[in-house]
C-alpha cells in the first residue's frame, strides 16, 4: 500500500528503472544516399510478383458523389508488380503518392482512380499498378408517407488495376446495402401475415473503361433496393410504417428472386461488362442464413 506523497526520480532515471538503456555509438552509415538499397539490389530472386504493397491504409478522402462531392474515411490497398531481379519494393513510395494526391486536392472518381494507378506503377518502376479503396457512403432517404428524411449509408468500393507496357486497365465497382425480403412461402401458405427478413445485398460490376463516367453508385443501389420487398429508412413515422410493411407484403421474394432480379438490371447497363451478386438473408425463423450468387460475364454469352 502506497502512502503519500511520493517522491519521485526524474523521467530519465524513471526510464532507467523500467529498462531504457541509451544507444549504442553506430558504425552504419545515417546519409540515405551512403545506406544500401536491399529492394533495388538486382540480383535473381526466382520469380516475378503480381502485387506487392500495402493493405488497410485509412485515409480521409473526398468522393464523387453525382453532380455532388462527399467527405469521408476510406480504407485502401495499393499496390504493384514486381520484376524477378528486384528483391522488393519500396513501400513508403505507396503513401507518399497518396498524400501528394491528397495534398492536391484529390477527388475520386473511376477515372482520377485509374490515372492514380498509372502514375503508382511509374513512381515504383513497375509495370502494373493497382489499388482498392472502400469507404462509406451516405445518402439521403425520405419516408415513403411523411416525407421526412434521414441519412442512409453503404459500402462502396473501387478496384483498378492497369497495365503501362500494355496501356490496359480494369476497373470494377461495388456496394453492400441492406433491404428487407419478405418471404413468398410464407404469404402463400399462411392464413394472416408472413415473416420477413433484413437482407443483405453484395454487387461487384465490372466496367467499360472506355465508357463516360456515371452515378454509378445510385444505379447500383437502385437495382438491390427497387428489386427488393421493401427499402430501409432511418425515419418512420406510422404512416410510413404502414406503407412500407404493405409495400414488403406486396413484393415477396426468395434470395433466388432477389439475385436473379438485379441480374437482369446489371444485364441491362451497357457499361457493366461482368457483375457478381449476392443476397444474405439473416433469417427470423431459423437459426442460419439463406443465401443466393451470381456471377454473370456478358463477354461469354
Amino acid at each position: 500500500m502506497s502512502t503519500y506523497p511520493i517522491t519521485l526520480p526524474t523521467k530519465e532515471e524513471r526510464h532507467k528503472l523500467f529498462g531504457s538503456v541509451p544507444p549504442i555509438e553506430g558504425t552504419k552509415p545515417t546519409e540515405k544516399e551512403q545506406m544500401v538499397d536491399l529492394q533495388n539490389t538486382p540480383k535473381n530472386f526466382l520469380f516475378a510478383l503480381d502485387a506487392v504493397g500495402i493493405s488497410n491504409v485509412k485515409h480521409p478522402v473526398v468522393v464523387k458523389d453525382g453532380d455532388a462531392t462527399q467527405a469521408t474515411i476510406a480504407t485502401f490497398e495499393l499496390s504493384t508488380s514486381l520484376v524477378q531481379d528486384r528483391k522488393g519494393i519500396n513501400m513508403s513510395r505507396l503513401t507518399e503518392q497518396l498524400d501528394a494526391y491528397h495534398n492536391e486536392g484529390w477527388v475520386i472518381t473511376n477515372d482520377s482512380l485509374v490515372a492514380f494507378a498509372r502514375d503508382l506503377a511509374v513512381r515504383m518502376e513497375q509495370t502494373e499498378g493497382q489499388l482498392t479503396v472502400r469507404y462509406p457512403w451516405f445518402f439521403s432517404r425520405k419516408a415513403p408517407a411523411t416525407g421526412l428524411s434521414g441519412l442512409m449509408n453503404a459500402e462502396v468500393w473501387q478496384t483498378v488495376s492497369v497495365n503501362n507496357e500494355t496501356d490496359e486497365a480494369t476497373l470494377s465497382v461495388g456496394l453492400t446495402i441492406n433491404v428487407t425480403t419478405l418471404c413468398p412461402c410464407s404469404k402463400e401458405i399462411s392464413e394472416y401475415s408472413a415473416h420477413n427478413q433484413r437482407g443483405y445485398v453484395t454487387i461487384e460490376a465490372t466496367l467499360d473503361v472506355q465508357a463516360p463516367e456515371f452515378d454509378w453508385k445510385q444505379d447500383l443501389l437502385h437495382a438491390a433496393e427497387s428489386n427488393a420487398s421493401a427499402p430501409l429508412h432511418p425515419v418512420l413515422k406510422r404512416p410510413d410504417e404502414k406503407r412500407v410493411t404493405e409495400m414488403a407484403y406486396e413484393n415477396p421474394r426468395f434470395v433466388e428472386d432477389m439475385v436473379r432480379l438485379i441480374a437482369a438490371d446489371l444485364y441491362e447497363m451497357e457499361a457493366v461488362t461482368k457483375f457478381f451478386v449476392e443476397c444474405r438473408n439473416e433469417e427470423t425463423i431459423h437459426q442460419h442464413d439463406a443465401i443466393a450468387r451470381i456471377t454473370f460475364d456478358k463477354a461469354t454469352q
